[in-house]
């Protein structure tokens, strides 16, 4: 494995982790040369999922891209980005195991939902502004006054349009 910081490819492995879910494998590695850490993940290779857009067009699931919605929602927020990278994993695979080859992206959009309703607030109702598109404080405020009623916006519901 190519160090990404200097390029050396003599490097040893320090810690090895199966993810909960036993589908990819974290590996902690040491550069010989410059004797920085990193890290790399394997997974199995599978058929490219694809996401049906709202606009009906499909393009190729890209877990950095759900990554960084989720980065960007907890941000500033109590959130490890080894929580972020299982939410992730854990996203990506109920997506495969649910809808294999193409999977519509508000499928997506609700699972994001879901994973953070249940982490942290905060970050479920930053996604929430993105994905809902709020086009005013208002739809904000209803979000929020929903949440603080237990409400689990998430779930099927359609929105006013």
């Amino acid at each position: 494995m190519k160090c990404p910081f200097c390029g050396a490819l003599d490097n040893r492995v320090i810690d090895t982790r199966v993810s909960k879910e036993g589908t990819s494998i974290r590996r902690r590695r040491e550069c010989f040369a410059c004797g920085r850490r990193f890290t790399t993940r394997e997974r199995v290779e599978m058929a490219p999922l694809m996401v049906i857009k709202k606009d009906g067009k499909r393009e190729p699931f890209q877990r950095e891209k759900l990554r960084e919605g989720i980065v960007k929602a907890c941000q500033k927020r109590p959130i490890s980005m080894e929580t972020i990278e299982e939410i992730v994993e854990k996203i990506t695979n109920e997506m495969r195991n649910r809808f294999y080859i193409e999977v519509p992206s508000r499928e997506i959009g609700e699972a994001v939902m879901r994973e953070l309703y249940g982490l942290d607030k905060v970050a479920y109702v930053r996604f929430a502004s993105v994905y809902r598109e709020f086009r005013d404080v208002t739809d904000f405020l209803k979000e929020v006054r929903d949440l603080e009623k237990g409400g689990r916006r998430w779930s099927k519901k359609k929105r006013k349009e």
